[in-house]
């Protein structure tokens, strides 16, 4: 890419790391924006998938993430799409994904959070036994507490308590409450009340519990952070199925004209822009990262764009 593209790619890609937790269709813009300059770059498509996937548009987040696995060889994000398939509905391709997952190739926390979600997707299915049974790994009980071991033992309990073991769940909720340090679950709250303790907050609080209660395997629960750090040199894309060589970006007249450019239609597949998702995207932040009132416009079409599915209740 010529060095002014490379440049405003960089920008769309730490603004969407910097929002993604706080701002997700925001931070959905910016990364929708970088694909339309950098669609071949690995890091831009992780980065756009991992954002949809914050913002609760599953479809989005299934094609880029798959985008980018085939781009890279790596299946570091197949807990994140196990989660999409269940907010679908589909609870059997997220038991799907974690069968035919090779769990030795793995990460460790990437192989948990897999089977976490698939827990989860069994309970969708009516399984509870199975959940149960399938939560029951060695890692549950290890001494050393790992990044993912509350994660763990919340969903375990979980499950416990969905089949009707209460005192048993309330056990191992005690337990993840030990290791959450950071408080990534609401396992504390949840022993209170299984204890009868009920404490009453404001309705803002009470939200978020409810979202944190939402736990482990939950859509939008597993943790997704990036292979790469966006604010480094994205991996391009090797693949070119059309057999076209990669060309350098765009000029600044180009640019400026970005806004009727199309989006190079290799790897995108099923995910391509539509006409109004262009419009949106071409009215995207700025390359200072900072938003304007029509990338506000665009965040807010773009997060409400789909509407797939709620997240299941468990």
């Amino acid at each position: 890419m010529a060095k002014p593209v490379a440049e405003t790619v960089a920008r769309h890609l730490v603004a969407t790391g910097q929002l993604i937790d706080e701002d997700p269709a925001e931070a959905l813009a910016h990364a929708l924006a970088a694909r339309r300059l950098a669609s071949r770059i690995a890091a831009v498509r992780e980065a756009v998938g991992l954002a949809a996937y914050h913002a609760g548009e599953w479809q989005t987040a299934i094609a880029e993430l798959r985008t980018y696995h085939r781009m890279t060889g790596l299946q570091s994000h197949l807990a994140v799409l196990a989660d999409c398939e269940r907010a679908l509905g589909r609870a059997e391709r997220a038991i799907d994904l974690f069968r035919g997952a090779d769990r030795e190739k793995l990460d460790q926390a990437v192989a948990i959070e897999l089977l976490i979600v698939a827990a989860g997707a069994r309970g969708d299915l009516g399984q509870k036994d199975a959940a149960v049974a399938m939560l029951q790994v060695p890692e549950l009980t290890a001494e050393a507490a790992e990044p993912w071991t509350a994660r763990l033992r919340y969903a375990y309990a979980d499950a416990l308590l969905a089949v009707g073991r209460r005192e048993e769940a309330r056990e191992w909720f005690s337990r993840a409450a030990d290791v959450d340090t950071e408080g990534e679950t609401d396992a504390a709250e949840r022993l209170l009340e299984l204890d009868g303790v009920v404490i009453e907050g404001d309705e803002e609080d009470e939200e978020s519990a409810e979202a944190i209660a939402a736990g482990p395997g939950a859509p939008g629960a597993v943790p997704a952070c990036p292979d790469a750090d966006l604010t480094g040199d994205a991996e391009r894309d090797e693949r070119d199925d059309d057999g076209r060589r990669d060309e350098a970006g765009p000029t600044a007249d180009e640019r400026d004209e970005a806004g009727s450019a199309d989006v190079p239609t290799d790897d995108l597949a099923d995910d391509e822009l539509t006409d109004d998702e262009a419009r949106a995207v071409a009215a995207g932040p700025t390359a200072d990262g900072t938003g304007t009132d029509a990338t506000d416009a665009a965040a807010r079409g773009e997060s409400a764009g789909t509407g797939e599915s709620d997240a299941p209740q468990r």
